[in-house]
């Protein structure tokens, strides 16, 4: 089931490419697998909630930060998975710049409105 914050397919194929591998060369426990983990992140970045309140649908909160999320910090990884990211734009959220728009002639103190005097009281009519 597609979640709200969760990584789409097409981006993923791309950074899969870049991800550690999921089990270590000498064995031992299987862990989550990368895209879950990333996606666990990626809701606590793009929801704005603290690391405590990651749903339970991801794991325990510690495995997630502490164990996943300062591996990948400390080997650089975020700045090469940003790099593929941004090569292929997805539109997904659009900036509108609004230092152009107009506020409305009543608004603007245009003919018509209040219009004061020096003194700070109103114009007689």
């Amino acid at each position: 089931m597609k979640r709200r914050y969760e990584l789409r397919d097409d981006p993923w194929e791309h950074l899969k490419l870049i991800m550690p591998p999921e089990r270590k060369p000498q064995g031992g426990r299987p862990t989550k697998d990368n895209r879950h983990m990333l996606n666990a992140m990626l809701w606590v970045v793009r929801s704005g909630a603290p690391w405590r309140d990651l749903p339970d649908d991801y794991g325990p909160w510690p495995s997630v930060f502490y164990t996943r999320f300062r591996r990948w910090e400390k080997a650089g990884l975020f700045d090469p998975m940003l790099e593929c990211l941004s090569a292929d734009p997805d539109e997904e959220s659009v900036m509108i710049e609004a230092s152009i728009i107009r506020v409305h002639q009543q608004g603007a103190g245009a003919k018509g409105g209040n219009t004061f005097r020096q003194s700070g009281t109103p114009e007689a009519d």
